[in-house]
């Protein structure tokens, strides 16, 4: 369907001088003259058939028309914008916005991101960490990466990999702890997950003791925490693969227990984007890579 002629002069002239209050402002930021954006609103004006501005002895004061008609304008001279921006050399740079758990992003995706980078150059990624709980709509996010069992209501999720749970701590702490029984004599460190402990023991064969150590909402923090000294974490030991082969991290027992997996979630009513199948073809493609038996 054809649109009637958009008066897009006009209403640019009109749009800067409503925010600046200020035909001569509104002059400046658009480099012509006070005139000829006072002639582009009159014109506005006339074809609209009412007045956008009260003209005051100081000044400018919005009408009724004028307050209707602003929002609509910022808003799409402000889209317009942002779409012009993605343009650069030649090439559409499509944004994607991915919410990632920070263990995860911290512990397997920014050590791959070049390989992203290299394979798809003109996908904008902005990446945002959560503590796994995270609302995809309210917060804009094309995916999110998160821990669990891959039941989220509304959304569509894939599995990305395993992440078994194992003892965790430094190596002076480590140096106590030959056997599941020696536990018991340490601080055992939390995440908000209170059946962790419980589940590994039990497939220790053992009853999980009193435990009372602080509690973390990341695991990031609590392997950190551990680093440190601060007592031993239970946690995903794929994910610290640097710190073990620093020695700044230990895994002294062999046990682990799997209490869920990594996922991509995205929301059921969202239609794919290109640079959202390209980056769920590249993710799963590294981490059915990663999954893969050396050798």
């Amino acid at each position: 369907m054809a649109r009637t002629h958009l008066p897009l002069n006009a209403l640019r002239a009109f749009e800067c001088a409503a925010r600046h209050l200020s035909f001569t402002l509104a002059a400046v930021e658009l480099s012509v003259t006070q005139a000829a954006v006072s002639q582009q609103v009159r014109g506005l004006e006339a074809r609209l058939g009412v007045a956008l501005f009260r003209r005051l002895p100081r000044g400018l004061a919005l009408t009724d028309e004028g307050l209707a008609l602003l929002p609509v304008l910022v808003d799409a001279f402000g889209r317009i914008e942002s779409v012009i921006q993605q343009f650069d050399n030649g090439h559409f740079f499509e944004v994607l916005s991915v919410g990632v758990v920070g263990t995860f992003a911290v512990g397997w995706l920014m050590p791959r991101l070049r390989l992203f980078r290299d394979s798809c150059p003109f996908i904008d990624l902005r990446l945002m960490t959560h503590n796994n709980v995270v609302d995809l709509a309210a917060e804009g996010l094309d995916f999110a990466i998160r821990f669990g069992d891959g039941n989220w209501p509304g959304l569509q999720a894939e599995a990305l990999m395993d992440a078994p749970l194992s003892v965790l701590c430094a190596p002076a702490v480590a140096a106590r702890v030959r056997r599941p029984q020696d536990l018991a004599h340490e601080t055992l460190l939390r995440s908000y997950r209170a059946e962790d402990w419980p589940g590994w023991f039990a497939a220790a064969g053992l009853d999980c003791p009193a435990i009372r150590g602080p509690v973390f909402d990341s695991s990031r923090l609590m392997v950190e925490a551990a680093v440190q000294g601060a007592g031993v974490a239970l946690a995903p030991s794929s994910m610290f693969e640097r710190e073990l082969q620093e020695g700044r991290l230990v895994r002294p027992l062999g046990i682990s227990v799997a209490t869920g997996s990594y996922w991509l979630t995205r929301l059921r009513s969202r239609p794919a984007s290109p640079a959202m199948a390209l980056f769920r073809d590249w993710l799963l493609a590294q981490a059915g890579a990663a999954a893969l038996p050396a050798g």
